[in-house]
């Protein structure tokens, strides 16, 4: 086939880079790839830190993502479970307080149970929406990128905090209770 017979080209496909960057009107890219430097730069780019000669390799950001990304979603399972199982006891907050009485060795029965079903659901309660904004937190960390791992340790630490005071409350209240905690048992 001559040249006289190729059909005429519609996109360039037959031209030289050169004419290519000529038409597009873009500076020549391949010194910049050859040298590693953007083509009005005249400093050389600065090089990567040498690795120290001791001790393995530093994981890839990736792998860490992955790993943090596991230890927060574990801690949110273990989480979840906790709330499950804790929250529905602390309805019965009467029981629950007079069979810990018992477990510690206090002599006689919890009678505060007006004031227990009170606290009781109010330190449920105060259990699952802590929970509930600790996972929000977490996700929306995961979904930026950041590391999250640290938030549901810190968010169960807050919420038990609330949830103490909750349980404090009808405890101290409860005569037998009290007597144990200031005569020291």
């Amino acid at each position: 086939m001559s040249d006289d017979e190729r059909p005429r080209p519609q996109f360039g496909e037959y031209a030289t880079p050169e004419e290519q960057r000529a038409r597009i009107q873009q500076p020549d890219a391949s010194w910049a790839i050859e040298t590693g430097q953007a083509p009005g730069e005249t400093t050389p780019p600065a090089l990567p830190a040498p690795a120290p000669a001791w001790g393995p390799p530093p994981p890839s950001p990736r792998a860490m993502r992955n790993a943090d990304r596991t230890a927060t979603l574990i801690l949110l399972i273990i989480g979840a479970f906790n709330v499950a199982v804790t929250a529905y006891s602390y309805f019965d907050l009467a029981s629950l307080a007079d069979q810990a009485m018992k477990i510690l060795g206090i002599e006689g029965e919890f009678t505060n149970t007006a004031s227990a079903q009170l606290w009781g659901p109010i330190a449920a309660g105060v259990l699952i929406v802590g929970y509930l904004l600790t996972a929000v937190l977490s996700w929306l960390n995961l979904r930026a990128g950041r590391v999250t791992w640290w938030i549901p340790l810190v968010g169960a630490l807050v919420t038990y905090l609330g949830v103490y005071v909750c349980l404090a409350v009808p405890l101290m209240g409860d005569p037998a209770f009290t007597q144990f905690v200031t005569t020291g048992g």
